[in-house]
């Protein structure tokens, strides 16, 4: 006895229309900051709210990020939160930061 099943499973993987190969299909182009930020006047909020900032501020420092508290930080600026986590945010890391805030490409 003939099975139309697998003729007509084979039917539509024909008809489906293919997928574009992997180098054809579009990326997504790399995230850039929405301003020039600084860790004198952006807002942690802030900071915390573009990806980009997000990822300079969690490579310099990550325990502020991963902090229970940070949405009572999120108001204040890294300089400004200096004197409550100097041990994290002292003037080298804020050095830094700052430096790649500064080279992040705005949008």
């Amino acid at each position: 006895m003939f099975s139309f099943v697998p003729v007509f499973a084979a039917a539509l993987a024909l008809s489906a229309p293919m997928a574009a190969p992997v180098d054809q299909q579009s990326t997504p182009a790399p995230a850039k900051t929405q301003a020039a930020y600084s860790v004198q006047e952006t807002t942690l909020g802030t900071l915390l709210d573009d990806p980009v900032s997000r990822e300079i501020v969690r490579r310099y420092a990550p325990t502020i990020i991963d902090h229970p508290q940070v949405s009572m930080a999120r108001p204040l600026t890294l300089s400004q939160l200096q004197r409550f986590a100097g041990d994290i945010l002292n003037d080298d890391v804020l050095g830094k930061i700052d430096a790649a805030l500064k080279a992040a490409s705005p949008a």
